[in-house]
């Protein structure tokens, strides 16, 4: 139920990751993210709820766009009969180019046909069209997600080139809550969006897994029962908290124009089908760390409906893929996606995985 950092089902088989076939290239889009980077298609669309379409593009080295939660109509992109718009969850645009991205964002945007009598997306332009013009927040850490040295060294190179570029650049500067605090809100909102995707069976195993929990239990496994069985007077009080970060955030965009972090703590992790995901890991400087800790920095921008571009910005040692995440004010998609076309100008973007350059550009 593209409910996965990777691609995998019993139908389908496994998708591999063109960089390295042993390798994950994300999810839950990352089918689209694999089919991009390859070469096979030039232009695709893909979910994001918790890093759906940005974990592929990290993972992959492509670009991939979250917008605003509502800016584009999720009707069509539920199991049949479902017509009402889960939380959280956004369909966006992937590419090679962010050039493509802000090409797919217009053509997508747009109020979905309840609304269409009254309601019209005007996109604003960019806040700046030089990179050197921009108020730029960095976050490139937290102890909620610890980051391998190949990301973060990738991370800090890129940075550095912002500095030059001239751009305003705080590493201090943060919208206001604890990180702990807002991942907890992000996992309840999320865990309660997710299950309204639920068949009736499982539902029921959750009811029966929350009456269990004690108040000390962070796993996954208790997340998803917390959120899944939320009383919706509980729901509404966490929303309220929600509806306050989100004006938070709009006094931080205020002062600044983007918030870059990076997208995951590593780069694409070999696969891993293991069913339960508390005995799921991956490896961060050598230690094994718990596989849910890639959902923090997805959730900076998930939580609060913020649009959040994934760009790439090199590669590691072992030639994976690296992408950052620049996220940008509710309703103007366009600065993030214009921060990444001018990064690309000043570092590169997307390159071909070396077993694909032969097929050459299939830019539209």
């Amino acid at each position: 139920m593209l409910a996965d950092a990777q691609s995998y089902n019993d139908i389908y088989g496994t998708t591999n990751n063109p960089w390295d076939l042993r390798r994950s290239p994300g999810g839950s889009s990352g089918g689209e993210a694999a089919t991009l980077a390859a070469g096979l298609s030039a232009l695709g669309a893909g979910s994001d709820i918790a890093g759906s379409l940005r974990n592929p593009a990290h993972y992959c080295g492509v670009y991939g766009h979250k917008p605003s939660w509502g800016l584009i109509s999720t009707r069509g992109h539920a199991p049949p009969g479902i017509m009402t718009p889960t939380d959280i969850s956004v369909v966006g645009p992937m590419a090679r180019y962010a050039e493509d991205l802000d090409l797919a964002l217009r053509a997508l945007a747009g109020p979905d046909l309840l609304q269409r009598t009254a309601w019209r997306v005007e996109l604003p332009p960019p806040r700046r069209r030089r990179l050197g013009e921009f108020r730029v927040a960095v976050s490139a850490s937290s102890p909620l997600c610890r980051i391998d040295t190949s990301v973060s060294d990738l991370f800090d190179r890129a940075i550095n080139a912002i500095v030059r570029a001239g751009a305003t650049v705080d590493d201090a500067a943060r919208p206001g809550r604890a990180d702990e605090e807002h991942h907890r809100l992000f996992i309840l909102l999320l865990r309660a969006a997710t299950a309204s995707r639920m068949r009736d069976e499982d539902f029921a195993r959750q009811q029966e897994i929350a009456a269990t929990l004690t108040d000390d239990d962070f796993s996954d496994r208790a997340a998803v029962a917390r959120g899944a069985t939320l009383l919706h007077r509980a729901w509404g009080n966490a929303n309220e908290a929600r509806t306050k970060l989100r004006y938070t955030w709009h006094e931080f965009f205020k002062r600044f124009d983007v918030l870059l972090t990076p997208v995951a703590a590593t780069a694409a992790f070999p696969h891993n089908h293991n069913p339960n995901r508390d005995e799921r890991t991956v490896s961060v400087n050598g230690k094994a760390v718990p596989y849910a800790e890639q959902l923090f920095f997805a959730g900076l921008a998930s939580l609060s409906y913020l649009p959040a571009t994934a760009a790439p910005i090199g590669l590691t040692g072992e030639g994976l893929p690296v992408a950052l995440q620049i996220i940008g004010p509710e309703g103007e998609d366009p600065t993030t996606i214009e921060f990444a076309r001018l990064l690309a100008a000043e570092i590169g973007g997307f390159v071909p995985p070396p077993a694909y350059a032969a097929r050459g550009d299939a830019r539209a």
